[in-house]
């Protein structure tokens, strides 16, 4: 199979270009139309057009205004399958953006197949909470790509699993980034999808052939550059989107996965900690006049980019269907369920699966030859002053803790204390006499 060019949607900060350019895919156009992302592209892709709003690119396509490129990708937007979102699937029309995804890779296969060229080849990825949705926008979508005439129906789908239709084969598997050399606990849903002739299991699912690993442990205390630093665990919770103006009440606030003690003073993360955790080049996002919050929010709703890499170079090896799941061995059969003269659905759950006799696959969200990295890898002495917590701030935590009775991590909570402990007396005074009266906002209270 050859590929070499991409057309990207929903394109963010660009994952994908970043892992992919180094392998030679070259990427024929973007879209994306929120303001500080497409600054991001127009600065480091001048050359590649942003094509903005994904609605009307099936008919670009059509009229052979753009490319129809071997291979599509996208994250279509995943707050309405997120669960900490509205999960309200398909009846969001951020969800219904998955089925617009559909209509260009469709648009896409029409021109390709007049011009003698294989079908698409395509790359999606999404929060786990997809799986969940109670919508089905996860069986919506398989459907669709696969051409069955009806959707499967799943109240919750697999970490991972395959589906061959009339039209096309579909795989998925959930991976975790912090088995790929970030240290940051971020499972995604990565789907890949193309021709009859295509097989993605093969791509996505790996022989299991070694004992996987466990995340090694990591000094917690250490120094570097000069500087002293603490961190609560080797690796990060995942890194969200509003971490820029949320973190306070998020859970990394209490285990302090994202919380760094610097030379006794306790910060966030900067900008450029948050662009490491996520595999971008130092400063990828630090454009002029550029907000923190803006670089929280783009690096926060972008792909880990090892993981990319790594399913970039599996496809590029590709070659044929080795594993041949479609065979239907006994081993497999409680696990298929067959779609009647369309095709079929297996579900490989989140195990290490035996095929037969001389194929076992290793469908979980660690890959055969993990790589490790720790937060030493990321913590930068560079921060701005204003990521520091101040004493207020560490006291307005321990106040919430207590409030709302939340388990936290035992020695961030002695951080927290000793830094309070610098509150001035009158400052104490202020805060006791606030707290009786209940008068200041959560900001306010906090003052961070």
């Amino acid at each position: 199979m050859f590929i070499k060019n991409v057309g990207s949607i929903c394109s963010g900060i660009e994952a994908a270009s970043v892992a992919w350019e180094p392998l030679g895919l070259m990427f024929d156009w973007f879209s994306e139309i929120a303001d500080f992302p497409s600054r991001v592209l127009e600065k480091k892709y001048p050359n590649t057009p942003n094509l903005g709003d994904m609605s009307e690119i099936p008919d670009k396509i059509q009229k052979k205004e753009i490319t129809a490129p071997d291979m599509i990708c996208g994250g279509t937007p995943c707050q309405a399958f997120s669960l900490a979102g509205w999960q309200n699937g398909l009846n969001d029309d951020r969800g219904n953006l998955t089925l617009k995804f559909v209509d260009i890779i469709e648009a896409n296969d029409k021109v390709r197949l007049e011009n003698g060229k294989d079908r698409t080849v395509l790359f999606w990825e999404n929060v786990e909470g997809v799986l969940k949705d109670k919508t089905n926008a996860f069986g919506c979508l398989i459907s669709s790509l696969a051409g069955f005439s009806d959707v499967i129906e799943g109240k919750k789908w697999p970490n991972a699993g395959i589906v061959h239709g009339p039209k096309r084969n579909v795989a998925w598997r959930v991976l975790d980034a912090k088995f790929f050399g970030l240290p940051q606990q971020r499972k995604r849903l990565y789907v890949m999808a193309g021709g009859k002739d295509f097989y993605p299991e093969n791509i996505l699912f790996e022989k299991h052939e070694h004992t996987l690993e466990e995340y090694p442990s990591a000094p917690l205390v250490f120094e570097k550059d000069g500087h002293k630093f603490e961190v609560f665990r080797e690796y990060t919770d995942c890194l969200y989107s509003a971490y820029g103006t949320k973190w306070n009440g998020n859970a990394a606030a209490y285990n302090g996965s994202l919380f760094v003690v610097q030379d006794d003073r306790i910060r966030r993360l900067s900008a450029l900690e948050t662009e490491r955790l996520m595999g971008f080049p130092d400063k990828y996002t630090d454009l002029k006049g550029a907000r923190k919050t803006n670089r929280y929010q783009a690096t926060g709703n972008s792909w880990a980019v090892p993981v990319v890499e790594w399913i970039g170079k599996r496809l590029l090896a590709y070659e044929k269907d080795e594993f041949k799941l479609g065979n239907g061995n006994l081993l497999l059969a409680k696990r298929r369920t067959d779609i009647p003269n369309e095709g079929f659905y297996i579900d490989f759950g989140k195990d290490i699966i035996e095929v037969n006799s001389e194929l076992t696959l290793n469908c979980t969200t660690v890959p055969e030859e993990s790589k490790f990295s720790d937060m030493r890898s990321i913590v930068s002495p560079d921060a701005p002053e204003d990521i520091y917590i101040s004493p207020v701030g560490c006291y307005g935590i321990i106040r919430r803790k207590q409030e709302r009775n939340l388990k936290i991590n035992a020695r961030l909570e002695e951080v927290l204390l000793s830094i309070s402990a610098q509150m001035s007396p009158e400052e104490i005074e202020k805060r006791s006499r606030v707290q009786k009266r209940g008068r200041f906002s959560e900001p306010e209270q906090d003052n961070i």
